[in-house]
């Protein structure tokens, strides 16, 4: 049994990795010439550069806090063996009494209560977190790290398709290892989200030549976007370090704030913050299940609830574990025992509820999938099916859910339903996708923004939609809905000029995706053919509706 015990946390703050979206909004106007820039309105990555706004993204935590019972009964006074003392013991980075460190050590002085409730948070994560760093040589300061990612919440998820812990996005976390299907997510995975984050560190600090400011900013705007500031700089014969550099405001305030946390740890007595009390030792470890297994089950036999270990294995999307893998699941150290024994005596059809279906007529692999709520390879697999031909008369045997679907609380479903299904004010729409339909289509339709779609429906605003998706609208009651084909292009637009820097990879083509416009018009504003290479740090320019993107 592989030993990766957790204990409590610390402090943290709303912020994201990887992500990029303002929370203010104004309607102020600075003109420069005849470029217009629209200050703090635009919501996604790409349109805040290039209207020169970049505060932090909202970091979105769908799921309400709750206890697990962990098996120690640890009092609210301090330890004289902790984990903050073992943190603070090894603290390595110069922290400066610059303006924006004191800004943010400030806020986390005046504000303890959200201190102490995300320390609670953090209780099953951070002696792992600690443990794996100091395995890995990493500074004790990383620890740190995901209050300022996702306030050390893993059903944390932001607008810039992050999520986790960590606050990955999707090709980041492929990139170091977190596989995600329909069936698990490591993004949200303690173990493969930390080991991720390890290794994503450990490669943006060689990549720095050991510069642990840059590697820092790095994972939060991107290794390309830290690398052109350090030559912009070294062009001009100024210093490279981090405080020197001309780095996006997010980024400017994201390593200043985990300076801040890393000196309330130091300095707790003088700051007169009591931590949360942690005890610096084990109390979950990892155990290996072998195949393929129910939640509901495995909450059983480990006599938890099912949220309660749902909490602790955030990376499942689904009523059971990956039939493909990771094969083991995270629990309190008390209870390992008693679960060990009760797996034992399970048979392999014993560790999930199976259902026998007659195929009728006009039934298709993806619709029986669909309806029991699994994928159609594993009923392909189970079933000893090669291609995709079903014969109506014929049975298949299906794997389901031991207990109903509403019961697995923090399943992926189940996330999206209680966000879905939040009452806020005005009216609400059920809007069904038809094939062709985008979702900047369906927001000038329903005349809100699609940042508005996206937070409503649990998606990025750049997220792909599918026919037959279900979309939940809210709009003000006295709003008229147009139907999608009665609008006309320019309904309701307000068109602002911006310049756009051309980064690597882009081309015609995505960037007319990302500002939603066309290729013909990017070609006609720039006096530019198609057929030509895009150059990185080439300036465009681009007329923008700005009313899709607040």
């Amino acid at each position: 049994m592989k030993n990766i015990t957790l204990s409590i946390a610390t402090v943290l703050l709303l912020s994201g990795c990887q992500s990029v979206l303002n929370q203010n909004q104004s309607n102020n106007l600075e003109t420069n010439n005849d470029i217009q820039v629209l200050i703090d309105v635009a919501s996604s990555a790409e349109i805040n550069q290039a209207l020169l706004v970049d505060e932090a993204i909202d970091v979105i935590h769908p799921i309400a806090d709750g206890d697990i019972d962990l098996g120690n009964d640890l009092k609210e006074s301090y330890l004289s063996n902790d984990v903050w003392q073992r943190i603070r013991s090894k603290l390595e980075f110069s922290i400066p009494e610059d303006p924006r460190v004191v800004s943010q050590r400030n806020w986390f002085i005046k504000h303890p209560d959200y201190l102490n409730r995300v320390a609670k948070r953090a209780e099953p994560f951070l002696y792992y977190i600690v443990e794996a760093l100091e395995a890995n040589d990493i500074p004790i300061e990383i620890a740190l790290l995901p209050i300022v990612e996702s306030a050390f919440d893993p059903f944390a998820y932001s607008h810039g398709r992050a999520s986790g812990m960590w606050q990955f996005i999707p090709g980041t976390g492929k990139r170091f290892g977190m596989k995600q299907n329909w069936w698990f997510d490591g993004r949200r995975d303690i173990v493969a989200s930390t080991q991720g984050a390890i290794n994503y560190l450990k490669y943006l600090n060689k990549f720095f030549d050991g510069d642990w400011m840059l590697a820092l900013a790095a994972y939060n705007s991107g290794e390309g976007r830290v690398r052109r500031a350090v030559r912009k700089n070294k062009k001009k014969n100024l210093p490279t370090d981090f405080w020197s550099l001309d780095l996006p405001k997010e980024t400017r305030a994201y390593v200043p704030k985990l300076l801040a946390l890393a000196d309330i740890v130091k300095r707790s007595e003088e700051f007169k913050i009591k931590l949360h009390v942690i005890d610096n030792s084990s109390v979950i470890s990892q155990v290996d299940i072998g195949s393929q297994l129910d939640l509901a089950k495995a909450a059983q036999l480990a006599d938890l609830t099912l949220t309660e270990l749902q909490r602790l294995n955030p990376g499942f999307n689904r009523w059971a574990t990956d039939p493909d893998g990771p094969h083991y699941l995270l629990l309190p150290n008390h209870k390992i025992e008693n679960f060990k024994q009760g797996l034992a005596k399970l048979s392999a059809k014993e560790r999930l509820a199976w259902q026998r279906y007659k195929i009728k007529n006009g039934d298709n692999l993806g619709e029986i999938a669909q309806k029991f709520n699994t994928e159609i390879a594993l009923i392909k697999q189970v079933n000893n099916i090669k291609g995709n031909q079903i014969r109506a008369g014929k049975f298949l045997l299906i794997p389901v859910a031991t207990a109903s679907l509403d019961s697995y609380l923090l399943s992926q479903n189940q996330r999206l339903a209680k966000t879905q299904n939040k009452v806020l004010a005005g009216e609400k729409r059920i809007h069904i996708v038809k094939s062709g339909d985008t979702l900047w289509d369906i927001s000038r339709a329903y005349r809100v923004s699609t940042r508005s779609i996206a937070k409503w429906n649990g998606m990025a605003p750049r997220d792909t939609i599918k026919p037959g998706q279900k979309l939940v609208i809210w709009q003000k009651t006295a709003v008229k809905t147009l139907a999608l084909d009665a609008m006309t292009p320019n309904e309701k637009a307000i068109m602002r000029n911006i310049h756009y820097r051309v980064r690597k990879g882009d081309s015609f083509a995505r960037i007319a995706d990302k500002f939603n416009v066309k290729i013909k018009d990017i070609e006609r504003w720039n006096s530019l053919n198609r057929d030509k290479y895009l150059q990185p740090g080439q300036m465009l320019k681009l007329s923008v509706d700005v009313t899709n993107n607040i």
